[in-house]
């Protein structure tokens, strides 16, 4: 039987093959890890295209119809999670890549979300950097947030979790997207608010839609116009949901408090991009899925999957 290779993409961590049991398909199947993205598309068709098999982590590498094209030899890609935004589904259909996904347990996002929240209203990163610099004493003064306001964009699954946590700690919580009912914000138990109410009268502004067409761009410079120079947005969601451009603009002229950003139209992001100058933004990359959990989750069901395909029985499929 001629083996096959399989590659395991943006593994930065390293522990891909330490946290699955790949011993369940490496007596077929040759495993590569590249643990660094790739510096282009061109780069990446370089590297892969002796691959029949390739695992995507979340949405690092892009797969373009045009990268499909450089790959004849694909003939399984599982990405994890059961939807990427950076894959063209279309071309792998066209050029007969079987596309498949893996499922979460949870969604570790929420408290991450909750503890970008504390970060921006109580400094605690701040105040142990400068603890462990040798400063005796604190520098930022805290805001409280029971009883202040959250605007959560987006009432989905994550959207009704981080509400919870955030009622769990005094907060007030409204909410709105593009489709979102009066009905529905009475299920999660929030209060329903138009666009422009929710930019103007939320303490912290939460981003939790998907990436669509329709999404992109969905808060501009007109609704960071619209908050509170004391108010703070999160973004946890995906960085071209905001505009970028505003966001900075707004940052760098210090009209709102500040902001927490884990995602970005560009991943990794730019050693030299302005948001690393900002000292009221604050930065994380892209750690929404970043847990052993999760991890451990995803790279057992690529395991699972890369077998299941053998035997002819693919599960999880997207395309």
């Amino acid at each position: 039987m001629t083996r096959l290779r399989c590659a395991i993409l943006d593994d930065y961590l390293n522990l891909a093959l330490d946290i699955a049991d790949w011993s369940k398909v490496t007596d077929r199947v040759d495993v590569t890890v590249f643990n660094q993205p790739f510096a282009s598309q061109e780069a990446a068709a370089a590297a892969l295209k002796d691959f029949e098999i390739i695992c995507a982590m979340r949405e690092r590498t892009p797969f373009p119809r045009a990268l499909f094209a450089s790959l004849p030899r694909l003939k399984l890609m599982i990405t994890s999670g059961m939807r990427n935004a950076a894959l063209d589904l279309e071309a792998a259909k066209d050029h007969d890549v079987v596309l498949c996904g893996t499922q979460w347990g949870r969604d570790p996002t929420a408290p991450l979300t909750m503890g970008l929240i504390l970060e921006l209203t109580r400094n605690i990163g701040r105040e142990n950097a400068r603890m462990h610099a040798g400063e005796p004493l604190q520098k930022f003064v805290g805001l409280e947030i029971e009883g202040k306001t959250l605007g959560v964009v987006g009432l989905g699954k994550l959207g009704a979790k981080v509400s919870k946590l955030a009622q769990a700690f005094g907060m007030n919580v409204i909410a709105w997207s593009p489709n979102l009912t009066p009905e529905r914000c009475r299920e999660v138990g929030v209060g329903y608010a138009s666009k422009e109410e929710l930019f103007a009268s939320a303490d912290i502004v939460t981003i939790h839609v998907v990436l669509s067409q329709r999404s992109r761009g969905l808060v501009g410079s007109a609704d960071l116009a619209r908050m509170k120079p004391t108010a703070f947005i999160v973004n946890t969601a995906r960085g071209p949901i905001i505009d970028e451009a505003a966001l900075l603009q707004t940052l760098q002229q210090k009209k709102i408090a500040g902001a927490a950003v884990d995602v970005f139209s560009v991943e990794p992001l730019p050693v030299d991009h302005p948001f690393r100058k900002l000292d009221n933004l604050v930065l994380t990359p892209h750690l929404g899925y970043v847990t052993e959990e999760t991890f451990r989750a995803h790279y057992s069901q690529m395991v699972e999957g890369i077998d299941a395909w053998f035997k002819g029985e693919p599960v999880r499929r997207l395309a």
